[in-house]
């Protein structure tokens, strides 16, 4: 019956939550059931400092990076510039070398902070006793929005001139000579991003040909100005797409997909992860907590604390409570407890311990958080960790995606 329930796609989120919990207490607790497959292991997990950090090929390109990327979006909002060099500084002594920023940062994004974030990043390269090649600096150019106009003096656009523009002015702010990796920070085209997840014939629009993009991106790296070029919020048809446009055009292929993937949406299993290996595409999830839900502060809370990711964004913490996210967030939750892990360092594990994972990008707004963060790597995944995700996820499989406007 449960499985017959949780296949009822047409049944909404809220009406699908209110039925498992009816049904579950026919049956033992989920609590006891995860228990029972995935006991406390006697194992004691490594500290991160002394988790060996083994850099990974990012797909076909040259660039070697840390399995942590620190995210950035927070930066010049939630954090001033001298907390954002703290993270830095942090992250690159215990071994992470890789960075993801974006042209319209921080979140959420406005016309009067746009670019604080760049700026903070600038002053740290300046500044700080690390090298330039040290450092894996990756960025991102607008996809379609006709409300970003302030960037450009135009709704943005995957245009070359507009990818041009956008990378000259990255340049400036960061005030370096060539991005490492440029992103394009999602499509020209219409895809369900946000609101619905459902695809809407009817908000298809023209777009910018695949085959311009791929040959703006080719000829960047030509130009020196950035070593390699990825995708972001991509679906199948548009990395399959795209990696036809290189082939027509002689580019080379995009290194790497940056999507929102973790412990509570996991859809990118299903197709996306076939298409990445086919083509030697690294992935790099980002959001591995989902918003901060999974480190646990919000167990139990009906209103958001102040300045907050659930508070930042109107509307945010009522969608996430009329979901199934708060029960699998308990679970997940209580699952990292019995094994004596932090609940962000079990969310931040689980995308490590994927085998198609590059690199997993994180974000903190303190020093406290990051640490955290931090302690999700290099740990180790066991059977045992393995076995009790797996219970969760069969009984709330992709319980919560996380849809945001202006959300990085």
């Amino acid at each position: 019956v449960l499985r017959c329930a949780l296949k009822f796609n047409s049944i909404c989120e809220s009406w699908r939550c209110m039925l498992l919990l009816m049904l579950l207490p026919s049956a033992l607790p989920l609590s006891a059931v995860v228990r029972s497959v995935s006991p406390p292991s006697t194992r004691s997990y490594k500290p991160f400092n002394e988790a060996q950090l083994e850099r990974q090929r990012l797909g076909t390109s040259e660039l070697l990076v840390s399995p942590c990327c620190l995210g950035t979006m927070t930066w010049g909002n939630q954090n001033t510039d001298s907390e954002a060099a703290a993270q830095l500084n942090a992250a690159w002594e215990l071994g992470v070398n890789f960075l993801d920023t974006a042209e319209c940062y921080p979140v959420p994004v406005s016309e009067e902070k746009q670019g604080n974030t760049d700026i903070a990043i600038a002053k740290w390269l300046r500044t700080s006793s690390w090298l330039r090649d040290e450092v894996v600096l990756a960025t991102k150019v607008c996809g379609f929005n006709e409300r970003f106009t302030w960037l450009r003096g135009e709704p943005t656009r995957v245009t070359r001139e507009q990818v041009f523009a956008s990378v000259d002015s990255s340049l400036a702010r960061l005030g370096v000579d060539h991005i490492d990796l440029l992103q394009i920070h999602w499509p020209d085209r219409y895809v369900p991003l946000f609101g619905s997840t459902r695809y809407d014939m009817t908000k298809e629009r023209d777009f910018v040909p695949f085959v311009e993009q791929a040959r703006a991106m080719g000829d960047l790296i030509m130009a020196g100005k950035i070593r390699a070029w990825g995708l972001s919020n991509e679906t199948p048809h548009g990395v399959s797409a795209f990696v036809a446009a290189c082939a027509a055009e002689g580019v080379p292929l995009p290194v790497s997909l940056q999507n929102s993937y973790s412990l509570l949406q996991r859809n990118d299993e299903m197709g996306l992860v076939e298409t990445m290996r086919a083509h030697n595409i690294g992935y790099l999830p980002y959001s591995p907590l989902s918003a901060g839900v999974l480190s646990g502060k919000y167990r139990g809370l009906t209103v958001p604390p102040p300045g907050s990711r659930l508070e930042l964004f109107g509307g945010y913490m009522e969608r996430y409570l009329s979901t199934c996210g708060p029960q699998a967030v308990e679970a997940y939750c209580e699952l990292a407890e019995v094994h004596g892990l932090a609940p962000a360092a079990l969310a931040i594990a689980f995308c490590e311990s994927r085998p198609f994972v590059t690199s997993t990008i994180i974000g903190a707004t303190s020093g406290v958080q990051l640490e955290e963060n931090l302690s999700g790597f290099g740990i180790g995944w066991t059977d045992e960790l393995e076995a009790g995700v797996q219970a969760i996820s069969d009984t709330y499989p992709d319980p919560w995606r996380m849809l945001v406007r202006d959300g990085g």
